[in-house]
């Protein structure tokens, strides 16, 4: 195949991938991580919900598993179906987040609010694949992951503009109905969903995508989990630790995300790393960049620097999204004929490992000190970058 034909065919390619970005940009950026970014801004307005973050994080991410769970079982035959319920779910979360003057009812909004991730990622892995010819797929895949940090940034500065919390999360539960309907919409004439990328619709098998063998997702599942579980205390507790320590005022928080999502934006560098270094190293790569960052995000608490603690939180950010994106790229290699179903289980790993997390911090949180937190956070995230190592039953990617 010619440069140019390659070209023709991944122009519109790009078009839906971009699409599928700003939906991860709604309902990851703004409806999952917001409740971290507006941690310091709740606690001061609706002083009644501090004592629940910690456990409406571990609802959020276990809602998004059970999405991501439920999609699993038919995103590669209707994907679709599943961005729409992607930007219902997040949109329904972000006005019940808007308007809960209780702790029930802003847990049960973050809960829903949750499970537009889990529908929006694995929805997206047969869409990218279908649209994007397969020597651009890794790199698209990477561009959509990216999403996540152009809506971090997106919510970092509606914080920093809104006067209070319940205007910034129905505009944000507006972006998530809008950006859901225009990913839609790139996909509609696409008459090769729901079969397996890189398959030719004659030789595709009349039973659909099948899933691979099960131990070959148990390696990255366990690294998944516990990277995850490390990884929670700056998407919970990050922000409100740095304005607890006064190392960031409470006003200024939103910047805190806005350099979250900016070192994000390496995370569409994913895709040529892991080419070159292979999926497990660079699954190690992007655990040490993040602890790296917890490590930074120590010190900025210890001694009160706010550019410490901006450079972290961008560390952080290009770290997670290169982790994650990692992910994505490991499910198509192990399970190349259902990447969409392997994505889920591996995002749920992940998610799973968060509300673990979550609920953990957020009891220790106030009694443990911030120091003895972080220093616990990064040594869950080398032990998950080391989990992905053990190669018994797996094969070398």
């Amino acid at each position: 195949m010619s440069k140019e034909t390659i070209g023709r065919e991944t122009r519109p390619g790009l078009g839906v991938a971009f699409a599928g970005m700003l939906l991860i940009a709604a309902t990851y950026g703004m409806a999952r991580f917001g409740v971290g970014l507006f941690a310091p801004l709740l606690a001061m307005q609706r002083p009644e919900l501090t004592d629940v973050l910690g456990w409406a994080a571990a609802a959020q991410f276990t809602s998004y598993s059970l999405a991501a769970l439920a999609a699993a079982r038919f995103v590669d035959r209707a994907p679709r179906a599943g961005l729409l319920l992607a930007g219902a779910t997040a949109a329904v979360g972000c006005l019940g987040v808007a308007s809960a003057s209780s702790p029930a009812m802003f847990v049960v909004a973050v809960f829903i609010g949750g499970m537009g991730g889990g529908f929006a990622s694995p929805s997206l892995v047969p869409v990218i694949d279908a649209a994007v010819p397969p020597l651009a797929s890794a790199t698209a895949q990477s561009l959509v992951n990216s999403g996540t940090a152009v809506g971090v940034i997106g919510a970092g500065l509606v914080a920093s503009a809104a006067a209070s919390v319940g205007p910034a999360w129905v505009l944000m539960g507006l972006l998530c109905a809008t950006t859901a309907v225009a990913a839609w919409y790139s996909a509609r004439s696409r008459t090769d969903l729901g079969h397996s990328a890189g398959t030719a619709p004659a030789r595709r098998s009349s039973r659909g995508p099948q899933p691979g063998p099960w131990r070959l997702l148990v390696i990255p599942s366990m690294a998944a989990v516990i990277a995850g579980a490390g990884s929670a205390l700056i998407w919970t507790f990050g922000p409100l630790l740095l304005t607890d320590a006064e190392s960031v005022a409470t006003e200024q928080a939103g910047w805190l995300w806005i350099a979250l999502g900016l070192g994000g934006f390496l995370g569409v560098l994913t895709g040529a790393l892991v080419h070159r270094l292979g999926t497990q190293a660079g699954w190690c790569f992007f655990a040490g960049v993040l602890a790296l960052a917890i490590a930074g995000v120590t010190v900025s608490v210890a001694t009160g620097s706010s550019w410490t603690a901006y450079a972290s939180m961008a560390v952080f950010g290009a770290g997670y999204m290169g982790l994650s994106g990692v992910l994505i790229l490991w499910a198509r290699s192990v399970w190349p004929g259902s990447a969409g179903a392997g994505t889920s289980m591996l995002f749920i790993a992940l998610a799973t490992g968060q509300a673990l997390g979550s609920a953990g911090f957020g009891l220790a949180f106030g009694s443990v000190p911030p120091v003895v937190l972080a220093a616990l956070a990064a040594a869950l995230l080398v032990l998950g970058g080391f989990a992905a190592l053990f190669r018994r039953g797996q094969p070398a990617t």
